[in-house]
């Protein structure tokens, strides 16, 4: 008797008595051991506190920028004597030397950068992932000359390319910074390092039974990279669009402080500090609250790719 009191005292908890402590430590349900693994990334990734600040200050952001519509200024009307005035109760950013709402301007650039950075992200991480995931499977001279374009546009200096490549489509192609053309010339740069992620992951399962099995009775090669391969590579692909869109957003936001990106009347947060360049020293409001949202992007988006980071990934979740 006495000793399986002993014992009972100090065996290990179960499972469940494990899972049941975790719900009460963290106030969130333990997902089970017969549920997806979705879930438990999603369980790890509630538990991530910096992962889900940046979760909701991106929801905020974009909310804002959708609802700015709503504001009673026209991002675009001019007022000479509302010019330069300070934030106040009517003008909450203050205006700029135009006499344009500031607040009103910082949301509709929103629009557009945040337009930029996740339609860049989502086209450069699919067909990074296309392209990664075919020369994997694939093989051969194709892999290898697919890893070697890779190489070359990953040793090219990426911020003066494009900087040349913009200023090129400017003068000699008359091309001015429309959001498709910005949009084109950043997936051109952003595909190659999800390109080489997603190969290494197929490489790892291409011999695993289900590939062989599909194989076997028949499946085209395109059925197999689409419904098999990629799939199984998800998790570094969703991980990959945060913090390609992060970069997307800063890379453009640079272009257009330098002149060669989103050009105006069309606001964005980029040329909105181009703008206030002029005016930094008198009338430093202009230029402060473009750069604290970019500042506010990047780091929510950081935070929430470091959480989906620790979430999706195997083995930083063993001891979930």
């Amino acid at each position: 008797m006495a000793s399986s009191i002993r014992e009972s005292a100090t065996s290990s908890p179960t499972a469940g008595e494990r899972g049941a402590l975790g719900e009460a430590l963290h106030g969130i349900p333990r997902p089970s051991a017969g549920e997806s693994e979705w879930r438990r990334a999603w369980f790890q990734l509630r538990r991530h506190r910096l992962a889900m600040v940046g979760l909701w200050v991106l929801v905020l952001l974009v909310l804002l920028s959708v609802l700015a519509p709503l504001s009673p200024y026209d991002p675009n009307k001019t007022s000479l004597r509302e010019r330069f005035q300070p934030p106040n109760h009517s003008h909450w950013m203050g205006t700029d030397e135009l006499g344009r709402d500031v607040f009103t301007r910082v949301l509709y650039g929103g629009r557009i950068s945040l337009a930029v950075g996740f339609v860049v992200a989502l086209l450069g991480v699919g067909l990074g992932g296309l392209i990664g995931a075919t020369a994997a499977y694939i093989g051969g001279a194709f892999d290898e000359v697919t890893m070697r374009i890779v190489d070359v546009v990953r040793s090219l200096p990426a911020l003066a390319v494009l900087i040349v490549l913009a200023q090129v489509l400017r003068l000699q192609l008359g091309i001015k910074g429309g959001f498709w053309n910005i949009v084109l010339i950043l997936v051109a740069f952003s595909w190659t390092g999800v390109a080489r992620i997603v190969r290494s992951v197929v490489l790892s399962i291409q011999a695993q039974d289900f590939v062989l099995a599909a194989r076997c009775v028949g499946v085209p090669r395109h059925r197999i990279v689409l419904q098999h391969l990629l799939p199984n590579a998800m998790a570094p692909m969703i991980v990959a669009t945060t913090l390609g869109a992060g970069a997307a957003i800063n890379v453009e936001s640079a272009l257009s402080f330098l002149g060669l990106g989103i050009q105006p009347p069309t606001p964005s947060w980029g040329n909105l500090l181009f703008n206030a360049q002029t005016y930094l020293w008198n009338n430093p409001w202009i230029a402060i609250f473009p750069g604290v949202f970019i500042f506010v992007t990047l780091l929510s988006l950081n935070f929430l790719g470091d959480g989906l980071r620790d979430a999706l990934d195997p083995r930083l979740r063993q001891g979930v």
